[in-house]
C-alpha cells in the first residue's frame, strides 16, 4: 500500500487533529459571552438554592416573606460579558475614569 515510511507519515497526518492556538475576535467574544452566561446562571442557581425566607408576627398573623432571585436576562448577561471583556483587554474602571 505505502512504498515508503514518509508516505505512511503523510497519510497519517491527515487523520491527526489540527491544533489552533490563536482564536479570532469572534471566537473570543463568543467564548466570553458563554462564560458570562454561565456565570449569571450559576449565580442565579446559588441564590435560588439559598433563597431567603423570613417569618415575622404581625399582630395575630404570621407573615412569611419570600425573596426569590430574579432570572438573569439578556442585559445582565451582556453587562457581565462586558466586564469579562474589559478584563481580557486589560482595561479596568480605574483606566476609564482618570482621577
Amino acid at each position: 500500500m505505502f512504498k515508503t515510511p514518509a508516505e505512511m507519515a503523510d497519510f497519517m497526518k491527515s487523520f491527526t487533529p489540527q491544533v489552533k492556538y490563536n482564536k479570532n475576535g469572534y471566537e473570543i467574544r463568543t467564548k466570553i459571552l458563554e462564560m458570562a452566561q454561565n456565570e449569571m446562571w450559576q449565580d442565579y442557581h446559588a441564590k435560588f438554592g439559598a433563597w431567603s425566607t423570613s417569618i415575622a408576627k404581625d399582630g395575630e398573623e404570621i407573615v412569611t416573606k419570600v425573596d426569590l432571585p430574579t432570572v438573569p436576562g439578556v442585559e445582565a448577561v451582556l453587562e457581565t460579558a462586558e466586564k469579562f471583556y474589559s478584563f481580557v483587554e486589560g482595561k479596568s474602571k480605574k483606566d476609564e475614569n482618570p482621577a
